[in-house]
């Protein structure tokens, strides 16, 4: 069996995830129980399962309420947010936040992110050094979502504790277990968020928490759980994708020369770009979970009614029946239509943001620090305990 988890291929399981698309494209991993858990591969499999409704999120549906694992309340926001619903439940809490993300808002906070990333990069540039995920690929995005939310931006640190206990713990949803210090943070998540929640109906301000709390309490569109876990979602997904798109995206410039060239000295390959760093290397290794609501036939085999399946975005993007050279970093590449944000119905709803503040942070870091360099042996360095999540631990560089 294949294992692309297997700790020795985590810097690089795509050697891995090309053996999978040629001899297993879906593959079964026993789990505790009995139960199976799916990894589908190829590009044309993936794409076809993430707009697959007998493949649903709601693991709920899938089992006899007497099979479903007991799932502490501290977890809840695992199995009550929007990407682990199907509709209408998952129609109902989209449209609750799809305001928020329309074209006409991101671009009106082209400035703000413009202005972030410069005072970033003010605070470093005189230094000759920093880690990129920690002083720059990291605060970017969080100062977005939490002005965006209306979160205190001096709790980031805490948001980033947090969301890798998030994000290491999705298993858990299908009997695995939880393990007691991920527990214990997601209710010291929980228990900030009923808090915030407490203060903005106290004292409400323009921003999308305090959107969400009136929906709850005046039309009751969302139960208390509901909110907890959408403002959880918003606050992970808001800042983990462009942190590792970043992160992932810098070091793949780094180590191909000719191509960090080609982008530092012509600004308007920083969009194409960025679209080929999303394939090349994402910051969305799997998409989160799916069961399958009934038998359902996918790449020539039954997934049986029950499993977990799990689409591997990083696989199908390096699909050379989809990309011509797929493992080649090309900054040039066109009709790249990757799936590192998903597809269909579940598509994520904050891409154009993400796509904003990475352009915006490469553009500025390339154009503000012409000269930078890698400033660690590639081999030291670490990715981060997650199947869900791909990047680094950290990333040192210098100019």
């Amino acid at each position: 069996m294949h294992n692309p988890f297997d700790e020795a291929v985590r810097f690089d399981p795509h050697p891995v995830y090309a053996r999978m698309r040629a001899d297993a494209p879906a593959q079964r991993v026993p789990l505790p129980g009995g139960r199976g858990l799916w990894l589908v591969t190829r590009y044309v499999d993936v794409e076809r399962a993430l707009r697959d409704p007998r493949l649903g999120k709601d693991g709920r549906r899938a089992f006899a309420p007497e099979e479903l694992p007991p799932l502490p309340d501290a977890a809840r926001p695992l199995v009550e947010h929007m990407l682990s619903q199907d509709p209408p439940d998952h129609t109902r809490l989209r449209a609750l936040v799809s305001q928020a993300f329309t074209p006409r808002l991101i671009e009106g906070r082209r400035d703000r992110i413009q202005a972030i990333a410069d005072d970033l990069l003010d605070a470093v540039a005189p230094r000759g050094a920093m880690d990129l995920l920690d002083d720059y690929a990291f605060p970017l995005p969080i100062r977005v979502i939490t002005h965006l939310l209306g979160v205190p931006e001096e709790d980031a640190d805490r948001f980033r504790v947090w969301s890798s206990a998030v994000v290491s713990i999705e298993l858990a949803t299908l009997g695995m277990g939880i393990a007691q210090d991920k527990l214990a943070a997601m209710g010291e998540f929980r228990d900030y968020l009923l808090a915030l929640f407490d203060r903005k109906r106290r004292a409400p301000g323009d921003d999308l928490v305090t959107g969400l709390v009136r929906a709850e309490d005046e039309r009751g569109a969302l139960t208390e759980d509901e909110l907890v876990a959408m403002v959880f979602l918003l606050l992970v997904a808001g800042h983990e994708t462009t942190v590792n798109l970043l992160g992932n995206g810098v070091l793949a410039l780094l180590r191909h020369p000719d191509q960090l060239a080609r982008v530092r000295d012509d600004p308007a390959l920083v969009g194409p770009a960025v679209e080929e760093l999303l394939r090349y290397d994402g910051p969305v290794e799997t998409s989160t979970m799916r069961y399958a609501l009934e038998d359902v036939e996918l790449a020539g085999t039954t997934i049986p009614r029950g499993d977990g399946v799990l689409v591997v975005l990083a696989s199908a993007n390096r699909d050379a029946a989809q990309f011509p050279d797929p493992d080649r970093l090309d900054v040039t590449r066109s009709d790249n239509r990757h799936l590192a944000f998903g597809k269909g119905p579940h598509y994520c709803l904050g891409a154009p943001l993400a796509r904003m503040e990475a352009t915006i942070a490469l553009t500025t870091l390339l154009r503000r620090l012409p000269t930078l360099r890698l400033a660690a042996d590639p081999a030291t360095l670490q990715i981060r305990p997650s199947f869900l999540i791909r990047g680094l631990q950290s990333l040192p560089v210098a100019w």
